[in-house]
C-alpha cells in the first residue's frame, strides 16, 4: 500500500505536537509495516512556551516546520506539498499545537476555525474518499472537516465534548484505550493523552488507531 501521511504541529506538548502520540504513532506505522512521511505547516506557531515553567515566552519565535523536524529527525515536508494521490491515508497527532498551530480552537473554543494549509491537505482526503485518524485534541476539528453528524472522541472531558458538538459533531465518550470507527465519514479517533495517565495507556489507543486506518486503507 502507498506510504500514510502524518501531519505534525511543532514539537512539545504545550505549544506542538505531543512528542508522545507522535512517536508512538510513527512506531506503530512502522511496525505495521506501512512506510509514512511527516509534513508540517511552514509558518511561525502561534506561540512559545517554556516546557520546564509552563509559560509562554515573550518575544520569541519558533517555525512550526522546523520544531517538527526534530522529531521526524529531519525527515519532514512542508505541509504544502502534500500530494494527497501519493498517500492512503492522514493521521493528525494531538498535542496543544493541534488547537493553537492548526486551528484555534485553544483561544477560540466552539468559535474556532482551522488554519487554511489544514483545512485544505485534510479536506482532499476526504474527496479521495482515504482513511484519516486523530488523536488526542486533534478531533475536535472533525465537524469543521467532514461536516454535520461526524463521530468523534476526545475521550471524558465535557467541556470540549461540548464544543465538539456545538461544531456539529456527534461526540462519543471513549476510555483511554479505545477508539471510535466513523465508518461513514472514513474517520477514526482515539483520546489518547486526553484521558492518558502515562504512555503505556497512550499506545494502547494509538496503536489500535494506526491498525484500524491501516485496515481500512487495505479494504
Amino acid at each position: 500500500m502507498k506510504p500514510i501521511a502524518v501531519i505534525l504541529s511543532g514539537s512539545g506538548v504545550f505549544d506542538g505536537s505531543e512528542i508522545h502520540e507522535a512517536v508512538l504513532t510513527l512506531l506503530s506505522l512502522s511496525r505495521a509495516g506501512v512506510a509514512y512521511q511527516c509534513f508540517a505547516p511552514d509558518r511561525d506557531q502561534r506561540h512559545v512556551v517554556n516546557h520546564l515553567t509552563g509559560e509562554v515566552v515573550e518575544g520569541e519565535r519558533r517555525n512550526i516546520l522546523v520544531e517538527a523536524a526534530r522529531i521526524a529527525r529531519g525527515e519532514i515536508k512542508p505541509l504544502a506539498e502534500l500530494n494527497t494521490d501519493e498517500f492512503a491515508a492522514v493521521i493528525l497527532p494531538g498535542g496543544f499545537g493541534a488547537a493553537k498551530n492548526l486551528c484555534d480552537f485553544a483561544v477560540a473554543g466552539a468559535d474556532c476555525q482551522i488554519e487554511p494549509d489544514l483545512l485544505e491537505a485534510c479536506r482532499a482526503f476526504v474527496a479521495a474518499g482515504k482513511p484519516a485518524g486523530f488523536l488526542c485534541i486533534a478531533p475536535i476539528m472533525l465537524p469543521l472537516i467532514y461536516g454535520e453528524g461526524v463521530k468523534g472522541t476526545i475521550g471524558m472531558d465535557a467541556g470540549t465534548a461540548q464544543a465538539f458538538n456545538q461544531l456539529g459533531g456527534a461526540h462519543q465518550e471513549c476510555p483511554v484505550e479505545g477508539i471510535v470507527v466513523d465508518t461513514e465519514h472514513n474517520v477514526v479517533s482515539t483520546p489518547a493523552y486526553m484521558l492518558a495517565g502515562n504512555i503505556v495507556e497512550a499506545a494502547e489507543g494509538i496503536d489500535k488507531l494506526v491498525r484500524e486506518v491501516v485496515s481500512m486503507c487495505q479494504k
